[in-house]
């Protein structure tokens, strides 16, 4: 008998340090499931039992009691976090738990993207349902909001430029208005201190800085280019030259809803009589006419020096780059070299079309 208890006892043992054993691996084993990309909803108020069998149900985790029982032994049942969970795939049980111990919510994204108006941030906003926005209109009305940005241009009548280009993540609650903030905020964040003292350096205000950086994002589409696109307009500037940028004509037309959004600039948006027209007017335009990235910002602040007075794109490149002239003779010239690539190109995809039409 006392041999039998004995050997009960030892295998009790067994039995014990086997389970704990398998429960370790358990817990410590990934587990590949189907969900990732997927968000899985832990309502308020789940019990730990309730959440365990979910998730086993959805076959993020394998077995349900391994995991019950470390809840159950370490008391850490009561640290689970209702939310709405992306579980990588493959992901160990005590991975599942640290990320109900932390939480997490879904992230809905939107990118502004440099160079964008407000027009097209409101287009891109008034998309995103959980806003409820009815009307670009009524996107527009939130950007108006300049208590946001006063002490850096007291004479701002909305955020245009200030709205800064970036991908923004944000929970599903999150408002349109809140969201505006957030950009300026972002603005904020990048416009360092010093670069305020900076602009006064060059006899400008920081709201001119924005206006000329927006020119730049519109017009210069290589970073290392920037600088000298900054410096034709300084120059320019200097000279009582026409800036003669199509960005700045065709915000002058969306500033009176003509613009037509097709990508083509006519006689009647050159023709506009509006402060915001840069081939009638010398001078910067009243206001940013996009959101600049930091880098335009840079470029606006700290300018190449240069006598360039022209640019035009480089045909023999495919890039965006520009060809920089400082008289008015060798731009035309590069004016004619891309005319004569464009015709070309234009001539080469009708004949693709013809061919491929069966014509």
């Amino acid at each position: 008998m006392k041999r039998l208890i004995i050997l009960i006892i030892a295998l009790g043992i067994v039995a014990v340090a086997g389970l704990g054993t398998w429960t370790y691996f358990d817990l410590h084993r990934p587990i590949t499931h189907a969900k990732t990309g997927q968000y899985i909803e832990i309502p308020k108020g789940s019990s730990p039992s309730a959440i365990i069998k979910k998730l086993t149900t959805e076959g993020v985790i394998k077995n349900e009691w391994p995991l019950k029982l470390y809840l159950k032994s370490t008391g850490k049942g009561s640290t689970l976090k209702a939310g709405e969970y992306d579980f990588p795939s493959p992901i160990t049980p005590l991975q599942v738990l640290a990320k109900l111990q932390q939480g997490e919510r879904r992230l809905n994204r939107l990118t502004i993207v440099e160079g964008w108006t407000r027009w097209d941030i409101a287009r891109a906003m008034a998309q995103v349902p959980e806003f409820k926005i009815t009307s670009e209109a009524q996107a527009l009305e939130l950007m108006n909001n300049v208590s946001l940005i006063r002490d850096l241009d007291p004479i701002a009548t909305n955020l245009e430029g200030y709205l800064f280009p970036d991908t923004y993540e944000f929970a599903p609650d999150t408002t349109a208005a809140q969201l505006v903030e957030m950009m300026a905020k972002r603005f904020r964040d990048v416009w360092k201190p010093d670069w305020t003292d900076r602009a006064r350096s060059l006899n400008f205000t920081p709201r001119e800085i924005v206006t000329t950086a927006s020119i730049i994002e519109t017009e210069a589409k290589l970073a290392d280019e920037r600088p000298l696109v900054a410096s034709v307009i300084y120059n320019r500037l200097q000279k009582s030259i026409p800036l003669a940028v199509d960005s700045s004509v065709i915000y002058a037309s969306k500033l009176e809803g003509k613009w037509r959004y097709d990508g083509k600039v006519y006689l009647s948006d050159i023709q506009r009589r509006s402060p915001y027209n840069t081939r009638l007017y010398a001078g910067l335009p009243p206001g940013p006419v996009a959101s600049p990235g930091e880098s335009s910002l840079e470029a606006a602040l700290n300018p190449a020096t240069s006598d360039y007075l022209y640019y035009v794109r480089n045909p023999a490149r495919n890039d965006g780059a520009h060809n920089f002239y400082s008289n008015g003779g060798e731009f035309e010239t590069g004016v004619q070299a891309l005319r004569k690539w464009e015709r070309e190109r234009d001539a080469e995809e009708a004949r693709k079309k013809r061919e491929n039409s069966g014509q």
